[in-house]
């Protein structure tokens, strides 16, 4: 079992940053896939971004070049840097995890960005 906690969410300015963490409760080093994805009010939930235990990366079309995702192995916690952040990335960010052929998810933190 893995539970993962967000943090690092708020309210930002557009055009502001946000580092998100999501720390797990066992060791990252065996579990190979982690990603963030995020759910705006009245639209599906969307990835955002994946990393690999390898640190192959991969990124949702609207983050342009916007966002990087990191893990530290050594710390059990998977980044997510935010830039040039807009008011349509509002939304709850969550991270998730795949352990032992499990889905695990954590309970999300909230992203406000005003215009």
């Amino acid at each position: 079992q893995v539970q993962l906690v967000e943090s690092g969410g708020g309210l930002v300015q557009a055009g502001g940053s946000l580092r998100l963490s999501c720390a797990a409760s066992r060791s990252i080093f065996s579990i190979n896939n982690m990603d963030w994805y995020r759910q705006a009010p009245g639209k599906q939930r969307e990835l955002v971004a994946g990393i690999t235990s390898g640190g192959m990366t991969n990124y949702g079309d609207f983050v342009k070049g916007r966002f990087t995702i990191s893990r530290d192995n050594a710390k059990n916690t998977v980044y997510l840097q935010m830039n040039s952040l807009k008011p349509e990335d509002t939304a709850v960010y969550y991270c998730n995890a795949v352990y032992r052929d499990f889905l695990y998810w954590g309970q999300g933190t909230q992203v406000t960005v005003s215009s």
